[in-house]
């Protein structure tokens, strides 16, 4: 047997592997690419919290270590817009160019806020000067935590992913806001390419609770990874999974004691599934390294 450091846990997607990291910083990792056919079902690690969902909407607190709801979360220091459609009038409304960075990263922004509320986070767009890259704010809901976990987020758009985005995250911490600062609090960047082996590699050596999710500017969720310490922190027994969608196509999921998890229906027209299509977990994604 090889020993414990040299080993490597891998997840194999069609004719690629995606690697991880060895040692004792293992990372929880999916792709939708080539992704294991649904039907090649395995049993998911649980927790003991039951799976929960609440509806997500436009949140302007959220509770802090002691259950408290008086944390107020910082609104878009823009009074133009507040989501994606008012967006879209202002842009129209002013000639924003389609193809401007400005419209490029707010749009996106607003999108990321609208997709990820199907997964169980209610988001607030924050970005403005003195922000530290901060674009999003708020909290994520999962079947592993007692209590919404708070979050803050940084969206790529157009930038490729290179480990510096994870350093620069990391960073992000020090600017947040009364109420997202010391423990239980979770960085998460979202990009619209895949992470690279060297991002990777950072994500799984970081100190902080990091996740990473691959997300198209159409809004299509590819990955979903996360270290350590964010299983740590409160994503023990979570995994990911790849399900046929209801409008066709497949997509990815969250799963929790082998089932799927639901996304929440929202306003844009994601899906929601229903009681019944909590099926056993497509692929179980809890591909740990061994020596941790």
């Amino acid at each position: 047997m090889r020993p414990m450091a040299a080993r490597l846990s891998r997840l194999t997607l069609g004719a690629r592997r995606l690697y991880c990291s060895p040692g004792s910083q293992p990372l929880r990792c999916f792709s939708s690419d080539h992704a294991p056919s649904p039907k090649d079902t395995t049993a998911e690690s649980s927790a003991d919290p039951s799976p929960v969902t609440t509806t997500p909407s436009s949140i302007t607190n959220a509770s802090d270590d002691r259950g408290r709801t008086d944390l107020n979360i910082p609104l878009s220091k823009s009074s133009n817009h507040h989501n994606l459609a008012s967006f879209l009038q202002y842009a129209k409304r002013t000639g924003l160019g389609q193809e401007t960075t400005i419209f490029v990263g707010t749009h996106y922004e607003y999108t990321i806020a609208s997709l990820l509320a199907a997964y169980g986070f209610s988001l607030n767009r924050v970005g403005g000067q003195h922000d530290f890259g901060i674009d999003l704010l708020g909290t994520w809901s999962v079947p592993t935590a007692e209590r919404p976990l708070r979050v803050i987020v940084q969206c790529k758009a157009i930038q490729s992913t290179r480990p510096h985005l994870i350093r620069e995250l990391e960073g992000a911490f020090v600017g947040a806001p009364v109420g997202w600062r010391g423990s239980e609090v979770f960085g998460v960047l979202v990009a619209s390419k895949i992470a690279t082996k060297g991002v990777r590699d950072a994500l799984a050596r970081s100190r902080w609770p990091l996740v990473f999710i691959g997300c198209s500017r159409e809004g299509k969720v590819e990955q979903l990874l996360w270290n350590h310490r964010a299983e740590q922190e409160g994503l023990q027994g979570l995994g990911v999974a790849k399900r046929h969608s209801p409008e066709g196509g497949e997509q990815l999921v969250l799963t929790h004691k082998g089932k799927h998890l639901p996304l929440i229906k929202v306003e844009g027209g994601l899906p929601e599934s229903s009681g019944a299509e909590q099926g056993e977990a497509s692929e179980s994604i809890d591909r740990k390294d061994d020596s941790a």
